[in-house]
Formats: C-alpha cells, structure tokens, sequence
C-alpha cells in the first residue's frame, strides 16, 4: 500500500501538477450543447486511453451515461476509484455554499464511453465556467 494518498500507479508528476490547477477548472464535460438561465447541459465523449483534465464541481448537477464502458476517476482527496458504467446509470449531487468535488476522468475500457451532464444554475455556489 502507499505511503501518501498521491503516490502509486495511478498519480504522476503531471497528473498531480494538473490537480494543482484545478480548483478554477469548471469545464465538466466535452462541450456544452444547452444552456438558459437554470441549467446547463454537458457531454462528454472519452475514447479509449483519453482522459477529461481534473476538473472542479461547484453547482448541484447530475450525469447520465449514455453508453456503456469502464472509467477511472481520481479525487483531489487522493481516492482512486474504477467502475463499470451501463447505460442509464444516473447520479445526482448536491453542494451546500462553498462545498465543492475535484476529479478527473479516464477511460479504461475499450469502448468510447459518453456521459450527458446537467449543471443547476441557481444551486448555493457560483458557476466556475
């Protein structure tokens, strides 16, 4: 086991240098394709081996899979967590003021892997993006 959460297989020098800079990044998908004045719609498209940076989630929001796979994701805490994707897997998530979730995201599988996201806009923090 590792001596510090930041050590191991799964962290690198650059990975841990993208992590310091991403309390600012609030591009939590691939490109927007929706907004108005109450939400904000995301997807997110990895192929295989591609990664979305390690980005921060400030607004209460939700994700949908819409395709099937297998992702890592790696938290500013230092967890590390794999799982299996199926599509319609939904997850939704709160954030009171100043409250706030840093991951990245990479695919692992060997299909391309796409996540629909909505962001709420009037949730208890400002918008990052």
């Amino acid at each position: 086991m590792d001596a510090t959460p930041f050590s191991g297989p799964h962290w690198t020098d650059a990975l841990r240098a993208d992590l310091a800079g991403a309390a600012s990044n609030g591009r939590v998908g691939s490109h927007v394709v929706s907004e108005s004045d109450r939400v904000r719609v995301w997807l997110l498209a990895l192929q295989p081996g591609e990664r979305l940076p390690f980005h921060t989630h400030v607004q209460d929001y939700f994700w949908t899979a819409t395709s099937a796979g297998r992702a890592l994701s790696r938290y500013s805490d230092g967890r590390v967590a794999e799982r299996d994707y199926a599509v319609g897997d939904t997850m939704h998530f709160h954030f009171e003021a100043g409250q706030s979730m840093t991951h990245d995201l990479e695919n692992t599988g060997d299909t391309v892997l796409c996540f629909t996201t909505v962001e709420f806009f009037g949730s208890a923090n400002t918008p990052l993006f």
